[in-house]
C-alpha cells in the first residue's frame, strides 16, 4: 500500500495563554469516543475536501466534522482551513437539532483571533 500524505494536517487552535480547548475537551472523553472522533478528523485530513455525511459547511468559512458516538450521542468539531491547515476551533456534544448559537459564535471569534 502506497504511503499517502495528508492534504490538510490538523492543528489545535491555541489561545494566547497556550490553552488548546479542543485538545482538552478530547482528553475529557472516553477512549472509545476519542478514537471515533480522531478517526473522523484523520479522514478529513487525508480526503479534504469532502462533504456529507462526515463534513458539513456552517458558512463563514467554518466547517464541522460530524461524529456519531456510543450511546446515540453526536459530537461536532468545528474547524476552518487556514493556509493549508485544518484548525480545530471548538468541539462539543450536540444535544439539539441545530448547532447552538453560543458554540457558533465562539468558533467565529476563535477564527478571527479574538478572545484568545
Amino acid at each position: 500500500m502506497a504511503w499517502e500524505q495528508k492534504r490538510v494536517p490538523a492543528y489545535f487552535y491555541r489561545s494566547d495563554s497556550g490553552r488548546e480547548p479542543v485538545r482538552a475537551w478530547l482528553k475529557s472523553l472516553k477512549p472509545t469516543d476519542r478514537k471515533i472522533i480522531g478517526e473522523d478528523i484523520k479522514d478529513v485530513e487525508y480526503s479534504w475536501p469532502l462533504g456529507m455525511p462526515l463534513v458539513c459547511s456552517l458558512g463563514h468559512d467554518l466547517w464541522e466534522v460530524r461524529s456519531n458516538l456510543s450511546g446515540s450521542r453526536i459530537a461536532r468539531v468545528i474547524f476552518c482551513v487556514d493556509e493549508g491547515r485544518l484548525v480545530l476551533l471548538h468541539a462539543f456534544i450536540k444535544k439539539s437539532q441545530k448547532t447552538p448559537k453560543k458554540d457558533m459564535e465562539l468558533a467565529r471569534r476563535r477564527r478571527r483571533g479574538e478572545g484568545r
